[in-house]
């Protein structure tokens, strides 16, 4: 079976053969592959990482108190499905994939939408992956150099062989990516149930001594809860990775607000049923202790089956690095068709119908970063802005309702009060950074404020170089990368 395609605009054609039987055959295009479990598996594979494994004790340390503790958990999963239900709006309204970029570029125009996709490219995205990509190295390599300290070599070679792995399934095949990531979504749920079921017996068998007092006045810290509350909703942070994907989403109306409103339910449940199990086991002092929480738990109740826990740690990141990689192509792959990024990153693989050149972009900025950069000190600079522009792009659902009142929506939030009030709470941690953290987040800030000149010379004066013009453009890269312009 063969399939031809236009390789540049220059009229030029190129043959190529279909030898992969996975592949989809018709139009060079993005298939409609994501159904309602891989959206499922989408979400919570990319919410749930390694923090609830390892480290849940910023909460309980701002919050005071383990009752309180418990109390922000529970909210901050409201607050996450009310930003949740904004971008099912949102992305049943705005069919298009891209997530924050495509809301704000619909809402507030192509500046604003450059300026987050700058700040995505040159810092964000790289630096994200490269932090839990590193996390997937220490963890899968823990259980081999027990009890001694896993080398920061081994660790950095472990997290390039990670990273390599899933670049190569993402490039390869999109239906692959997804049946892998449905299975580390259920290696992640086994991973929270082996810890909640001995928890919960315990509970019932009347281990309750850690939670008396539990909100006890004193030990609340009122000034700490929005310190605890910013933390509660990095551990939720991801729910809105599927919109990323909308146009690869099967019937999008139906499936994207249903597998935001599931995920976002299971793994509520799974973050406070969970801390249930560490409290029942550990009181607040033992888990504010730990280095790692799961490790420390399941030294407490399983014995020698405790080795097995880094291992569904390094599953758990190696599901969010897949999740994570595959949402974050798109938003390139979306950029390019709109102008914002080279052409080439809009161009489909002939075979694989997967964005190639959108997902390989990352790898050499990633493993850049993972050996010659400041990854988390980079993180502290930009980490305020991801909620700065998730608040304005569920701002942006709001002014829509007003500047464009008869665009479809076949799923509307009943009322302006929940995206307001979680835009609200955006725009509150971003204050929060600013007091808490002046310097790292002006730093971050000014860092972002780049993307305004960039804007300008790059796409208003298009002033590129010739030599990256010419690299990009070329016939031969696209040749190489066998890929082609998408067919709409």
């Amino acid at each position: 079976i063969c399939t031809a395609g236009p390789v540049t605009t220059c009229f030029v054609k190129v043959t190529y053969c279909s030898v992969d039987p996975d592949a989809p055959h018709g139009k060079v295009e993005l298939k409609k592959k994501v159904t309602l479990l891989r959206g499922i598996s989408i979400i919570i594979g990319t919410i749930i990482g390694a923090g609830i494994f390892i480290s849940p004790k910023g909460i309980l340390k701002n919050s005071g108190s383990v009752g309180m503790s418990l109390v922000v958990w529970i909210a901050c999963g409201v607050l996450s499905l009310f930003g949740a239900l904004s971008y099912a709006e949102l992305g049943t309204s705005i069919k298009k994939s891209g997530g924050h970029y495509t809301y704000i570029l619909e809402a507030f125009g192509p500046q604003m939408a450059f300026i987050r996709l700058w700040a995505d490219v040159i810092a964000i995205r790289p630096a994200g992956l490269a932090v839990i990509s590193l996390a997937f190295g220490q963890y899968i390599l823990e259980p081999i150099f027990m009890p001694c300290g896993v080398p920061e070599i081994a660790i950095k070679l472990a997290t390039s062989i990670g990273i390599t792995s899933v670049m190569y399934l993402n490039s390869m095949s999109t239906s692959w990516t997804n049946r892998i990531q449905i299975l580390l979504t259920f290696c992640k749920l086994l991973a929270i149930v082996i810890i909640i079921v001995p928890g919960l017996y315990m509970l019932f068998k009347g281990e309750t001594k850690n939670f008396e007092n539990a909100f006890e006045v004193s030990n609340i810290k009122l000034t700490g809860l929005p310190l605890a509350f910013y933390s509660g909703m990095y551990a939720y942070a991801g729910w809105f990775y599927l919109n990323f994907v909308t146009e690869e989403v099967e019937n999008p109306e139906k499936t994207v607000p249903l597998a935001i409103c599931i995920s976002m339910a299971i793994v509520t449940s799974c973050y406070v049923l969970t801390n249930v199990a560490y409290y029942t086991v550990m009181s607040a002092e033992e888990l504010l202790a730990s280095q790692s929480v799961a490790v420390t738990f399941a030294e407490k109740t399983m014995g020698n089956f405790s080795v097995a826990v880094p291992v569904f740690v390094a599953l758990s990141c190696f599901g969010t690095m897949n999740g994570c990689l595959f949402a974050f192509s798109r938003i390139f792959y979306v950029a390019s068709r709109e102008g914002h990024l080279p052409e080439v990153l809009s161009m489909i693989h002939v075979r694989r119908h997967t964005p190639l050149a959108a997902v390989i972009i990352l790898y050499p900025m990633t493993v850049l970063q993972l050996f010659v950069g400041d990854i988390y000190s980079l993180l502290n600079f930009m980490s305020f802005l991801r909620w700065l522009f998730i608040g304005v792009a569920v701002l942006g659902l709001i002014y829509m309702r007003y500047t464009r009142p008869d665009m479809p929506r076949p799923f509307k939030v009943s009322s302006s009060f929940i995206p307001a009030i979680f835009s609200f709470t955006c725009f509150f941690m971003v204050f929060l950074s600013l007091y808490s953290d002046p310097v790292n987040t002006g730093i971050g800030f000014a860092i972002s404020l780049t993307g305004i000149p960039a804007y300008y010379i790059f796409i208003v004066f298009d002033r590129r170089p010739k030599w990256l013009q010419k690299g990009l453009g070329n016939t031969s890269v696209q040749i190489i990368l066998e890929v082609i312009p998408a067919e709409h």
